[in-house]
């Protein structure tokens, strides 16, 4: 009897069993445990995906830089930035689960000293690898219905804004940072604002690059978009300087039919720039590019 009783006692006491599940990464197959108790989150679009999924963070980063965020973040330990996590911090809250990706990317062997950590990386294909991170994330944290729900949204939304952009013409999207300009292609880091809407190039050839082809005025003249896609860097990041608007308001972007069409779309920048493939960033620039459209009589 006694031998029983110290048998139940001591199972009673033992923790959990581990409930391992393998998620796909940018770095590939993981094995983590399922259902972390504790997470820190060192990436954006991962925070705001967990976010519409019902996750908490309980560390995450500081700046958030996107308003949408705010109340995601509140009541976490902040862990250090996008690009320069505090060890300290992260170390004392001592997490289940690390997730990090993107501007954090090359932190990830570090922090992996630390605690389990997953590269959740969203690059090459925005929409795709945005998806299949919900589709991970569902996996991890019991939440595979929440998961197939927002799918189901982000994918009508995207038929919408494929419908919206329909006969809409040549699109170009440039980014400005001050009174800097870049251009964007469909094979660059924004390119899904083509791809994926189907929205056909004013010009070919643009430079593929993770900071854009640097271009002038004359070049969004003679490209001649009917679409203009705008990101405005600063705004994303919260500097002061000269906005897009402002960039942008001359005689030789006067001139081209997205400005005399009323076909210039000042994109939600730090969604996009800041949380590109996070569900809510997607449906955020989706909603504004169906909105657009309608307004100037698509």
């Amino acid at each position: 009897m006694f031998r029983q009783l110290t048998l139940a006692c001591a199972l009673m006491a033992a923790p959990a069993l581990a409930d391992p599940v393998t998620i796909d990464t940018y770095a590939g197959p993981v094995e983590v445990d399922r259902r972390p108790d504790s997470i820190a989150v060192f990436d954006l679009a991962a925070l705001d995906t967990l976010d519409a999924l019902g996750v908490t963070a309980d560390g995450a980063v500081a700046p958030l830089y996107l308003d949408y965020l705010a109340e995601a973040g509140a009541g976490a330990v902040t862990v250090g930035s996008l690009f320069e996590p505090d060890y300290e911090a992260l170390a004392g809250m001592a997490p289940d689960l690390i997730i990090a990706g993107g501007r954090s990317q090359e932190a990830v062997p570090q922090l992996a000293r630390l605690a389990p950590t997953l590269d959740m990386t969203i690059w090459e294909d925005p929409v795709g690898q945005g998806l299949d991170r919900l589709d991970a994330y569902g996996t991890l944290f019991g939440k595979e219905a929440e998961a197939a729900e927002l799918r189901a949204g982000l994918t009508a939304r995207l038929e919408a804004a494929r419908a919206a952009a329909e006969g809409q013409g040549r699109a170009l999207i440039v980014m400005t940072n001050g009174p800097k300009v870049a251009a964007y292609g469909a094979e660059g880091r924004f390119g899904w604002l083509h791809t994926a809407l189907g929205l056909e190039e004013a010009i070919a050839g643009v430079e593929q690059s993770s900071h854009g082809e640097a271009i002038s005025f004359e070049f969004i003249k003679e490209a001649n978009p009917d679409v203009l896609i705008v990101i405005d860097r600063l705004a994303a990041i919260g500097q002061d300087g000269a906005s897009a608007q402002a960039t942008l308001d001359n005689a030789l972007v006067r001139d081209t039919a997205a400005w005399q069409n009323d076909r210039v779309i000042y994109i939600d920048s730090g969604a996009l720039y800041i949380a590109g493939g996070g569900v809510q960033s997607m449906n955020r620039i989706l909603d504004q590019v169906i909105a657009a459209f309608d307004v100037t009589g698509g």
